[in-house]
C-alpha cells in the first residue's frame, strides 16, 4: 500500500478519478472514439499485465485473492474495450464487409449498382 496515505485518502482518489473519468469520456465526440479505444485498449494491455505481475509476487491468500480479482476485471475491461471497438468499426463500414462496399463508394455502394 501506498506508505502515508489512509483508506480514506484512497477512496477519495477513487470516487474523484471515477467522476473526472466519466466526465471525460461523455465529452468525446463519435468520431474520435474509435481511435480513443484504440489508445485505451493498448493501456489497458499494460493494466492487465501489470496485475499479473503483482499477482505473480504476492505472499498472502487475501492478496493474492485481490490481485486475481484485479486480473479478472482487467480481462473484462480489455475485451470489452476491443469488443465496443470493433462494433464501432462496423457502424462506419456500412452492411457489405467486402472491398469497396463502404461509404468511399464502389460500383455497389450502399447495395445498389452503377447505372
Amino acid at each position: 500500500m501506498v506508505t502515508g496515505m489512509s483508506n480514506i485518502d484512497l477512496l477519495t482518489i477513487f470516487v474523484l478519478a471515477v467522476f473526472v473519468g466519466f466526465e471525460v469520456v461523455s465529452k468525446v465526440s463519435s468520431t474520435l472514439h474509435t481511435p480513443l479505444m484504440s489508445g485505451a485498449n493498448a493501456i489497458h494491455g499494460i493494466i492487465l499485465v501489470g496485475a499479473i505481475i503483482v499477482a505473480g509476487r504476492t505472499h498472502s491468500t487475501i492478496s493474492l485473492v485481490v490481485a486475481l480479482f484485479a486480473v479478472l476485471l482487467a480481462t473484462v475491461n480489455l475485451v470489452g474495450g476491443f469488443v465496443v471497438t470493433d462494433r464501432m468499426l462496423q457502424m462506419f463500414r456500412g452492411r457489405g464487409s467486402g472491398p469497396g462496399s463502404g461509404p468511399a463508394g464502389g460500383p455497389h455502394a450502399n447495395g445498389r449498382r452503377a447505372k
